[in-house]
């Protein structure tokens, strides 16, 4: 079925245009569950946002990578929205859709700090170094409640990402030590390295170039907390309690650009003009933009008019290519795919148009409306055995399919 009927203008092809789900008058990014930890003894809500159209009844139904995120009830909203932009709203594709699980802080010291700290340290208080140290519990309560909960009740791929900011980067820098294959990609935002007396830090360089860095991402925000200053060489020369922060940062930056590791994927930037406040939204934005560098696929106009070139083919090598690089299966979008081949369709290009129906027949066999647009395909190649064949394989997978009727008509077209 075509969502749009013969589409003429080539870049609505590559328009999608989306928003958040609306009911009774509100604008919804998400909903809570709550789950029960017996690691931790508590009920923990849990913020989750799936994109739109996962539960289309169009399309096969999609699984998405998953992105577990710090502090949840602070950086939710704002890594939702980033997301969505940067896989559907006007067209873009420059990372895939994905769930977003924010976890809201119900005792944060506790649940980010992997190790019970002291009081003598200007930045703790006795009441925060009471209620320290919680962390490798809490990251139990992530690997063996949480992630499992998440991928029994949501359709999930095995691509999972980390997002902490400060004590939550803390965290985030911890697990990929102690637990690297937790998750695939890692974004520490200006985390505390300071903490302990900086022991995670000593822990990391003592350690070395050790392999479970291998096949991991990492990208490290780092905010300008000097006082008046912009050039980070400045803040190493300082060795006040002042400078503590971003030095350590600095110094793990080293270390992660030293790493002889391969293949480990990793980059950092230095925000001369953010504060440790304000990096999480411009880091998480370029964080994303650098782990999914290779995911769009490029199609140029002249792609798309040149007649000798097979961009089906084209299409479906580079996200081959793109499995590889993130480590699962990657499908070309079942709904661009069909919309493309209405567009060539539409420009009576019917060979091009079957390429591209057949390719979504292949990598989405469950799909009533790839066999029924297939169909309708062949019933315009005139290649009417086909099309009846491609409607009844329509109407097999889905008895409730628009590819009745046309079945119908066309058996009745003698």
């Amino acid at each position: 079925m075509a969502p749009r009927k013969y589409l003429y203008v080539f870049f609505i092809v590559f328009i999608h245009w989306s928003a958040f789900a609306q009911t009774n008058g509100a604008i919804n990014i998400g909903h809570v569950d709550t789950i029960y930890s017996s690691i931790l003894n508590e009920s923990r809500p849990i913020w989750i946002h799936v994109p739109e159209g996962s539960e289309s009844n169009i399309y096969e139904p999609t699984s998405y990578p998953v992105i577990y995120l710090l502090d949840g009830d602070a950086h939710f909203s704002s890594v939702v929205g980033m997301v969505d932009q940067l896989s559907s709203v006007n067209g873009n594709s420059i990372c895939p859709k994905m769930i977003v699980v924010g976890i809201p802080n119900t005792d944060r010291t506790r649940d980010l700090t992997p190790t019970k700290a002291s009081s003598d340290h200007p930045f703790v208080d006795s009441t925060m170094a009471a209620h320290s140290g919680g962390g490798e519990a809490f990251m139990d309560f992530m690997e063996k409640e949480l992630i499992p909960y998440i991928e029994s009740h949501y359709s999930t791929q095995p691509f999972r990402m980390l997002i902490g900011h400060s004590f939550g980067g803390l965290t985030a820098i911890n697990t990929l030590f102690k637990r690297p294959d937790l998750f695939k990609a890692y974004l520490a935002l200006d985390p505390s390295m300071w903490w302990d007396n900086q022991r995670l830090l000593h822990e990391i360089q003592q350690a070395g170039n050790k392999p479970g860095y291998q096949n991991r991402w990492l990208y490290l925000g780092i905010a300008n907390t000097m006082d008046h200053e912009k050039d980070t060489l400045v803040g190493l020369q300082d060795t006040t309690v002042a400078t503590e922060h971003i030095r350590n940062i600095i110094y793990l930056n080293r270390f992660y650009d030293h790493l002889q590791i391969s293949p480990f994927k990793y980059d950092s930037k230095f925000y001369p003009d953010d504060d440790h406040g304000s990096v999480p939204l411009i880091a998480t934005y370029d964080a994303l933009r650098f782990f999914f560098k290779s995911y769009p696929v490029t199609i140029s106009f002249e792609d798309f008019m040149n007649p000798d070139l097979d961009l089906a083919a084209k299409i479906q090598k580079h996200y081959e290519q793109v499995s590889v690089d993130f480590g699962y299966e990657i499908k070309p979008d079942e709904s661009l795919i069909n919309l493309i081949g209405y567009q060539f369709l539409g420009m009576k290009q019917l060979e091009k148009a079957e390429k591209f129906f057949l390719l979504n027949t292949v990598n989405h066999p469950k799909s009533f409306n790839a066999f029924d647009s297939l169909g309708e395909c062949y019933q315009e190649m005139g290649k009417k055995e086909k099309a009846i064949e491609s409607y009844q394989k329509s109407i097999e997978l889905n008895p409730d399919s628009y590819s009745k009727e046309k079945l119908e008509a066309l058996k009745s077209n003698k």
